[in-house]
């Protein structure tokens, strides 16, 4: 079931963010899946302003550029450290490797992890493109972490955090969706008139793997939060 909030201003919405992270972790979430972008930057601005204390928590992020190593400023490692983890640190916290030598076998590897380790909360953004982690359109909706290839409007939509579109990576490790279904509690994130389009697709009930989001209107928990007006 989904439950759609929508907000006047991006500060009360992602107040709201924060208000219910607070909640989930109060009814004793340990295992937060935590995802990186543009969308996240304010709230993990936010949170990291609050007295959340994940210390005795678990995270697990969404996914990783294949080739980036986890110094390289433009990988997530660094993104997630940069935005909330030197200042919010958990006990543990589990990202893709990107630059294992073998990232076929990286990802059964970090697919094993989650399946130990099962998430109580996914926080998600969505692509244009309805992509959700790096599940571009047409990914199987039983997909587990696995190697994707990049769309190319993925690859621009990312292209301003490199100094040219040819230096955005072409593959990237991206939990799978069966991955982020099998969480207990999803947080979906969207803001922008760029997103009216897809989030109408997943809100109206379409299902297709062609729109990998939609795939949240068979998610027992999802909460929608938007600057969009119907």
């Amino acid at each position: 079931m989904i439950q759609v909030e929508r907000f006047q201003s991006t500060k009360a919405l992602y107040e709201r963010a924060i208000t219910l992270i607070k909640q989930v972790k109060a009814d004793g979430a340990k295992t937060f899946g935590l995802a990186t972008g543009g969308t996240m930057e304010p709230l993990y601005a936010y949170l990291r302003e609050t007295d959340i204390d994940f210390s005795d928590a678990i995270s697990f992020n969404l996914d990783e550029y294949v080739g980036l190593s986890a110094t390289n400023p433009e990988s997530y490692h660094y993104y997630m450290h940069e935005q909330l983890f030197a200042a919010k640190p958990f006990a543990a916290s589990y990202l893709p490797d990107g630059s294992a030598a073998d990232a076929t076998a990286e990802a059964v590897r970090y697919e094993a992890l989650l399946a130990r380790h099962p998430l109580d909360f996914q926080l998600l953004g969505i692509g244009v493109n309805g992509h959700i982690g790096f599940n571009e359109p047409g990914t199987p909706f039983d997909s587990t972490t696995h190697v994707v290839t990049l769309s190319e409007s993925t690859r621009k939509a990312n292209a301003r955090y490199f100094e040219t579109i040819d230096d955005v990576p072409t593959e990237a490790l991206t939990m799978g969706i069966s991955s982020i279904m099998r969480a207990t509690c999803i947080l979906l994130i969207a803001t922008g008139e760029s997103k009216r389009a897809v989030l109408n697709q997943v809100l109206e009930g379409m299902y297709t793997e062609d729109v990998p989001a939609t795939v949240l209107t068979k998610h027992p928990q999802v909460i929608v939060l938007t600057d969009l007006q119907p």
